[in-house]
């Protein structure tokens, strides 16, 4: 799927749902606030968010982290019209800043005029992007040395009786929403060809899965 037509899909989709879609998705969004306050950036740091959608995890991590700077991309300009909503009322536009792009392939200078960030993060976002594993890719190049790329996302609910687990598949297909079970393997491979750190978690029966990985410094 190209640029266009990826966007078109997210405007479908989230057309209406932008409206609601920060009330409803508290309910089962689980470790986003926990990720942001794993992210441990220092005063001076660049944060990004690959598909950053109405902005809420930003705004969240602005206020956790007072003397960073935030950068986002969303394929969706109907997600990227709330989120400058958004930050226009909490009053951190001058702090972040959202754009129009494809996590998998956008160019960060062009984009913000910014070749490499210090952590890079994605909540509920791998699961909607057909290119996923580049999606990783692209934001482990995006790191500087040292960086850390966090993800939390759906799990493949291995613990789970197989109707709830049947149910849930069926509502998240609604949404184009696909869990990638084997994330923590895609992620272990970057252990090998990057020698970064993996940190991986699953929790509430592989509801949800948590990982971060630590490039080496310089």
């Amino acid at each position: 799927m190209n640029g266009a037509a990826a966007t078109a899909q997210m405007n479908r989709i989230y057309r209406r749902q932008r409206y609601i879609y920060d009330f409803t998705r508290r309910y089962y969004l689980l470790g986003r606030d926990e990720l942001i306050e794993r992210l441990g950036v220092m005063p001076g740091h660049r944060v990004l968010e690959m598909g950053c959608g109405t902005g809420r995890n930003l705004i969240v991590a602005a206020s956790r982290y007072p003397e960073t700077r935030f950068y986002g991309v969303d394929v969706s300009t109907e997600m990227l019209t709330s989120a400058r909503e958004a930050l226009g009322q909490a009053a951190q536009s001058s702090r972040i800043r959202v754009e129009h792009g494809d996590a998998a392939a956008f160019d960060p200078r062009a984009t913000f005029g910014i070749e490499r960030f210090d952590r890079v993060f994605v909540a509920y976002t791998l699961s909607m992007i057909p290119q996923w594993k580049l999606a990783i890719d692209k934001g482990l190049m995006l790191l500087a040395p040292g960086g850390e790329f966090h993800v939390v996302d759906f799990g493949g609910q291995k613990a789970w009786p197989g109707i709830a687990r049947y149910a849930l598949r069926r509502w998240l297909s609604a949404f184009h929403v696909t869990p990638r079970e084997d994330l923590e393997n895609v992620l272990k491979m970057h252990t090998i060809d990057r020698g970064a750190r993996l940190i991986f978690e699953r929790r509430l029966g592989d509801y949800v899965q948590y990982g971060r990985l630590i490039l080496p410094s310089a």
